[in-house]
């Protein structure tokens, strides 16, 4: 098990790592790991949690990872982001979140192109569940009950896909 102290430092690497293997549905090339970069505007370096690649190296995205138990992102929190963004020319950011955003929040997020990924605070490469959009991705090394309708495809390590419904 993860050591407590150091489980914010795992879901990062979870939430970059997944978000890469959802690049495409995202608009995105592909998705680095933690760096830093400079703003345009201010000159300061910027500590960016992941980076999200343009397809066809047209801009970047910032991605900011937050594995809080207690609340939701608050307005201020989404508004340092958005300055961010501002300050180093992104194309936009995308925070990845268990809890979601306060009201406040999400209003910022939607003036400033910041999208929303919801992702299980326990999350692991290969067990996770993570929400983007209308989509839910799950990943299950056990057995899943499933009561509704679902769709479901499995990506395997080497990368090759699966796809079927519980119904065939």
């Amino acid at each position: 098990m993860t050591n407590p102290d150091k489980r914010w430092e795992s879901y990062e690497e979870v939430a970059v790592y997944l978000l890469d293997q959802i690049a495409e549905k995202l608009g995105l090339d592909r998705v680095e790991d933690k760096q830093k970069v400079i703003g345009e505007r201010s000159g300061t370096e910027w500590e960016i949690d992941g980076k999200g690649v343009k397809v066809g190296d047209e801009g970047f995205v910032i991605i900011e990872c937050r594995r809080y138990t207690t609340k939701k992102q608050t307005q201020g929190q989404i508004a340092h982001l958005a300055y961010t963004i501002i300050d180093t020319g992104a194309a936009g950011g995308i925070i990845v979140s268990s809890l979601g955003l306060q009201e406040g929040a999400t209003k910022v997020a939607n003036a400033e192109n910041i999208r929303t990924v919801h992702m299980d605070e326990n999350s692991t490469r290969t067990e996770y569940m993570f929400s983007f959009l209308n989509e839910v991705f799950v990943g299950a090394s056990d057995t899943m009950h499933i009561t509704e309708s679902a769709k479901i495809t499995i990506t395997h390590a080497d990368g090759t896909q699966e796809t079927f419904t519980p119904d065939d």
